[in-house]
Parts: C-alpha cells; structure tokens; sequence
C-alpha cells in the first residue's frame, strides 16, 4: 500500500475568529498551524496533501505552502465553491457559504486515489494522533474499516466561546456506534461548579469530560467519496430553502455505521488540541507552540 494522502480543510471564513486563520502565523517564524500538521504527517510517512479551498484564496495559499513544500511532499489543491452539477445536483440553489464540512470531502474526490485522512487547517492535532492515522492508514484500513482520532471533550474545549464537535457513542470493542455533531458546547458554571454543557433546542446537557469527540480527524478509504455523492443531493433537496444547513462529515461514517457499510474504529488519544476560534485564542495558541518548540517536540523553524 503507497503512503496516505493528507486533506486539510482550508475553505472556511472564518467568520468568529474575524480574518484568514488558515494563514495567520502561531510560531517563531510566523508557522501557520498548518505547517504543524504538515510537518507532522511528514514525519508519519505521508506523501501528498490536498488542500481543499475557495479559489479566491489559490493565490494566496500557493504562495504560503508550495515553495516551502517542493521536495518534502507532493502538494495539490482543489476547490470548494456553489457549482451543485458535478455532485449530481441540477438546480442552482443561492447561498453565502458553501454545503460543509462532507460537501468539502467531496470536492477533492478527483485529487486522491487511495487511502486518506481529513483534518481541519486551524486545528493543532499533535504528533501522536499522526503517527496513530498514519499506521492505521498503512495497515488497517479498507473499504469496510475506517476510522477517527477520539479525542477527549475536556481536551478540546475554548475558554472564550462556544465550539462544534461530533460526539461518539463507542462500543466496548472500540469502535463507533454513532456521531453526532453538537453545534454549541462550552462552559458553563464557575470554579468546582464548572463544567461542559451542549446546547440542543435551547435545552442545556451535561458532556462528560472523558467522553470521545471528533475533531474532523478521519481516515478514509475512497468509498467514502461514493457515499457522499450517494447522499448529497437528497440533502440537497431537503435543504435547498435553509441557508444555514451543512452537510457534516460525521453524517457520513453515522450513515454508513448504521447501514452496516463499514465499521469506524476511535483510535484514542490523550491530546490536548488547540485551535483558533476566537481572536482570543491566538495568543494560548502561540504559547503552546513555543513550550513545544522549547521542548524539543519541533525545531524552531519547520521548514
């Protein structure tokens, strides 16, 4: 089996965080968390990386990464944009943002041929979630076995608003029985009080800590593009009057659970993520990176 590819999600607009994070610059010499999670996957052994984006920021995103790349990975792009008809759909619907996060898969099915993992671009993953995907990626995953880095909520949280995360139900065996993206978890409470609620119809519910979230970590085999064109256009259709309707990536592996299509093994990690939600954010993001740096874990300029 050849080495996996890496898709970064990179079309976002970023509309909490108020500017492009995809390219603003965390580390000592202005590393965008991309170039972690690039750096990373190198190290892990794969060889490609697609970035899905919105053509109006080709330019900018080729001037960022495919210098510094040349020799180190092969590096490719695709687009995210309004055009339904190559997904099977054939009216034109008007909105201001593309279909989501699986919309987005979709647009990279003409880029990748063989085994592959999703990650989101503002999102720093760690070391150890991408040697665990790329070793399952190498020796594990088929067309019936796929797969998701489980996280722990307590570990993904931001202390300035409210997140988005698919919460698991994971059988004793370790595998996925279900995902389901929760739009609206933060804190609530203070000091011994404190803890983790999700928001649904305007009725709060406790999160366990310790419970496995997705963090748009997935390793795929290509089937999972089939899917996906399986399904969008009845979602499509479903939603064509709601403006604010996304079709999640989570969807995806719950449907394909459910129907007995294939089995999602949570491979656990101990991480503790971090991102960029909140212009807040930057800045713990940016302490992070150099306690990392500091440690030993990246050299002081990645490439």
């Amino acid at each position: 089996m050849g080495k996996p590819t890496l898709l970064v999600l990179a079309a976002g607009m970023a509309s909490r965080y108020g500017s492009l994070k995809q390219v603003d610059g965390f580390g000592p010499h202005g590393e965008t968390i991309i170039d972690y999670s690039i750096y990373d996957a190198i190290q892990a052994g794969f060889g490609k990386v697609v970035f899905i984006i919105r053509e109006e920021f080709e330019e900018v995103m080729r001037s960022k990464f495919e210098e510094k790349l040349a020799g180190k990975i092969e590096v490719d792009f695709a687009f995210q944009d309004f055009d339904l008809s190559k997904f099977g759909v054939d009216r034109v619907i008007e909105r201001t943002k593309p279909w989501g996060t699986a919309h987005a898969v979709m647009s990279a099915k003409d880029k990748i041929d063989g085994p592959f993992c999703v990650i989101n671009a503002d999102d720093f993953y760690g070391t150890d979630a991408f040697e665990k995907m790329a070793k399952f990626l190498t020796e594990e995953v088929s067309d019936t076995h796929m797969s998701l880095m489980g996280f722990e909520v307590g570990n993904t949280m931001s202390d300035y608003g409210y997140v988005s995360r698919g919460v698991c139900e994971v059988s004793p065996a370790g595998n996925m029985e279900s995902v389901n993206e929760r739009t609206n978890i933060y804190y609530t409470g203070e000091g011994d009080d404190r803890k983790i609620v999700y928001k649904e119809d305007d009725v709060e519910h406790d999160l366990d800590p310790q419970t496995r979230v997705s963090m748009n970590f997935w390793g795929f085999s290509p089937k999972v593009f089939q899917v996906c064109l399986d399904l969008f256009p009845a979602f499509v259709e479903e939603n064509a009057d709601n403006p604010k309707a996304e079709f999640f990536i989570p969807s995806i592996p719950d449907y394909m659970v459910k129907n007995n299509m294939a089995d999602f093994k949570v491979i656990p990690t101990s991480s503790k993520w971090f991102g960029v939600t909140y212009p807040e954010d930057k800045t713990i993001v940016q302490e992070s990176i150099s306690a990392l740096v500091a440690q030993g874990t990246y050299p002081e300029k990645l490439f």
